[in-house]
């Protein structure tokens, strides 16, 4: 009986190595796991921050557009009510394919739906408006091609200019509605020139900076079609020892582990 029993043990063990490999390629947040093998961009902390910092208010409908792993999407299922419906749109089908087995993996795999699509496309046919839309853009001038396609599409405008952008997002955005997103630090203040001309307004821009007395090299942004009073705020990430500063683990402790 009990060589029985230790054989049963055996097999039940072997079995639960069989079923739960040890996860390779990916990132390890407090309530879920991105996988990112099959991404042309991994996940960064470009994402992480966007993720965190995004406006979401009362948003009760959520748009991420070029959702790549889904790391965003997935971020913002945690913060948002659990009502809340979040779409994610990608244009490559192998990212795409790897977001929807870490949407359905994760805690919230009601709330969000994922579309192999052009952003074009979904905002000429699709007929919601949304409270909240994040996205991690594009934002290289055409120049010379990476490895692959998907990598090429990921990085450089070549596939969805700025102002592409923003005729998607004007078509998307409902009344009221933020439209938040990351860019280098450059960049980000032509798009904002941009996007005032075409009747945008900023409601929100956090600049940021690797430590405080290094330039900054990424700005988050938050714009909308309203009239509003413009809030600016600094971040430095790191102190001088290379540890994170206090307002950066703020802002990521309920998604890093062990902060």
């Amino acid at each position: 009986m009990l060589r029985q029993f230790c054989l049963l043990v055996a097999i039940v063990s072997n079995q639960s190595k069989i079923k739960q490999p040890p996860r390779r390629g990916g990132f390890t947040f407090k309530q879920f796991f991105v996988a990112h093998d099959r991404c042309a961009m991994k996940v960064g902390t470009d994402g992480v921050l966007l993720g965190a910092w995004a406006l979401l208010g009362q948003a009760r409908r959520l748009l991420d557009i070029g959702c790549g792993s889904g790391l965003i999407a997935l971020m913002l299922a945690q913060r948002a009510a659990a009502e809340a419906i979040i779409d994610a749109v990608e244009l490559d089908s192998e990212a795409a394919a790897q977001a929807r087995e870490n949407v359905l993996e994760s805690p919230w795999p009601q709330k969000i739906q994922v579309y192999t699509q052009d952003i074009h496309y979904f905002a000429r046919h699709h007929t919601h408006c949304y409270d909240l839309i994040v996205s991690n853009p594009p934002y290289f001038e055409p120049a010379v091609a990476c490895r692959d396609r998907a990598r090429t599409n990921a990085r450089y405008t070549e596939t969805l200019t700025h102002d592409a952008l923003l005729d998607c997002a004007e078509r998307l955005i409902a009344e009221g509605g933020h439209f938040c997103l990351i860019l280098p630090y450059a960049i980000g203040e032509a798009f904002e020139v941009n996007a005032h001309q075409r009747g945008w307004y900023s409601a929100r821009r956090l600049n940021i900076s690797d430590q405080a007395e290094t330039l900054r090299h990424r700005m988050l942004l938050a714009l909308t079609r309203n009239p509003v009073e413009k809030e600016e705020t600094e971040l430095a990430i790191k102190l001088a020892d290379g540890s994170y500063t206090a307002d950066f683990r703020q802002l990521i402790t309920d998604f890093y582990l062990n902060y």
